[in-house]
């Protein structure tokens, strides 16, 4: 593996999960792997599990974690090969990822889209160029449309709270006052087609994730339809994809509520809207697992950075 950009760079879904538990159980095991290593963070936004995980995940394999907020201290970037920087660019991204590739052995970025132009963020513009241009491994802390990390960490935490051999796993939309990526819901639903699983996907009409992505998996626009019978509910909002990045749809009705999880066990990748995505008695609940969720970010992170550094 060079990169970690996609769920699709797991070859096992299985054995990477077993792996990963090995990892939480020892999580000092490897820590000379990565001993005179550096892992640069490049931040285009904003972060909390991700950067403190991530850097977590870097020094317990004995890593040195540098960290940058690039759109608030590196010098506006250009990505577009060709042009005339006259702008408000002052560096190319060929310059700048050559660069940082001189200062760390792997490179993690986080770039959300724009939630405007389809076919830039598809391009994944950001992350594609890191890719092209530096000479080091990368890695997907978010990207426009994917967060494989989350994605790894929520395929751990459902094996981790499993009591049968094939769970029923629901993916909900939920209301959200904003316009929300589709990166989380689209990883979760790459990950979930990896594993033997019964999955589902809620949403209402309007808010069908990317075909290419969902491919056979059953789109069901009855909220407490889909939850039938559910072992794990795992609730997103997601702006709508065909009338992209539009909210088309508030309705409050799609709050998760404790009658509507039943027994199932309760997901979210976090931050979470309180009594707007789901209501406290959820939250505050036995069937919750954001938090032990949240744990199994650095577990995940960590796994990812020993195979890029076996793989050197």
């Amino acid at each position: 593996m060079k990169h970690y950009t996609s769920i699709h760079d797991i070859d096992n879904i299985n054995s990477w999960i077993e792996e990963a538990k090995l990892l939480k159980s020892n999580p000092l095991k490897n820590i000379g792997l990565g001993q005179h290593k550096t892992l640069g963070l490049l931040f285009f936004n904003s972060s909390l599990r991700t950067r403190l995980s991530t850097q977590k995940a870097a020094l317990n394999l004995g890593m040195d974690p540098i960290v940058m907020n690039v759109s608030g201290d590196a010098w506006g970037l250009e990505f577009t090969d060709g042009t005339i920087m006259n702008g408000n660019t002052a560096e190319h991204i060929k310059e700048a990822a050559a660069v940082v590739s001189q200062y760390c052995d792997i490179i993690a970025v986080r770039a959300f889209p724009t939630l405007t132009n389809k076919e830039k963020d598809e391009s994944e513009q950001v992350l594609s160029a890191f890719k092209k241009y530096a000479s080091v491994p990368i890695v997907n802390m978010e990207s426009a449309t994917g967060h494989p990390l989350q994605a790894l960490t929520d395929a751990i935490t459902i094996s981790e709270n499993c009591t049968k051999p094939r769970p029923k796993v629901v993916l909900s939309w939920a209301p959200h006052i904003k316009a929300l990526p589709h990166a989380v819901a689209n990883s979760f639903t790459q990950a979930m087609q990896k594993m033997d699983v019964d999955f589902v996907i809620a949403n209402p009409e309007g808010y069908d994730l990317n075909p290419e992505i969902t491919g056979n998996t059953p789109i069901v626009h009855n909220q407490e339809e889909a939850f039938k019978d559910a072992d794990f509910v795992y609730v997103k909002n997601w702006s709508s994809y065909e009338d992209y990045g539009k909210v088309i749809n508030t309705d409050p009705n799609w709050m998760i509520t404790k009658e509507k999880l039943g027994d199932a066990k309760f997901m979210h990748c976090l931050p979470v809207r309180r009594n707007v995505i789901v209501e406290d008695a959820v939250l505050d609940s036995d069937n919750s697992i954001v938090i032990q969720q949240a744990n199994n970010r650095t577990y995940a992170a960590q796994l990812v950075l020993k195979k890029l550094l076996e793989n050197a």
